[in-house]
């Protein structure tokens, strides 16, 4: 897998892609190998406010349940409606259409401390 070169990946396996003041935030390929089948996806309402690192959600397949984290500080602004009916999207487009929320950053700065594409792939191969 080649990971996007315009996202930022976190060591727990999200990804967030910023375009101004939003960032839209996922989950990387490799998580959702990890996890097998995904079955369901819970993730939190619009309005909502999350500290980097923070758990903004979980996801849930045939093999288990994971949390998944902000990679982020920010207010949910969306929160993608194509999981709540087709949780297995994600398994099949993670960097694209199967994105989790778009939030508003509050601390932009902090996408500078998160990995690049080349760094997450090198943590991958660790």
């Amino acid at each position: 897998m080649k990971y996007p070169e315009n996202l930022r990946y976190t060591k727990e396996h999200e990804w967030v892609l910023v375009e101004g003041e939003t960032g839209t935030v996922g989950i990387t390929d490799h998580a959702q190998h990890e996890l097998g089948d995904i079955v369901y996806v819970d993730l939190p309402k619009a309005g909502a406010a999350f500290e980097a690192g923070q758990s903004i959600g979980s996801v849930e397949s045939v093999k288990a349940v994971s949390d998944i984290y902000s990679p982020v500080t920010g207010e949910v602004l969306e929160v993608n409606p194509l999981l709540a009916e087709s949780p297995e999207k994600l398994n099949a487009d993670p960097h694209g259409d199967a994105w989790l929320v778009k939030m508003r950053l509050s601390k932009a700065s902090e996408v500078e401390g998160l990995l690049t594409a080349a760094e997450y792939e090198a943590f991958l191969g660790e």
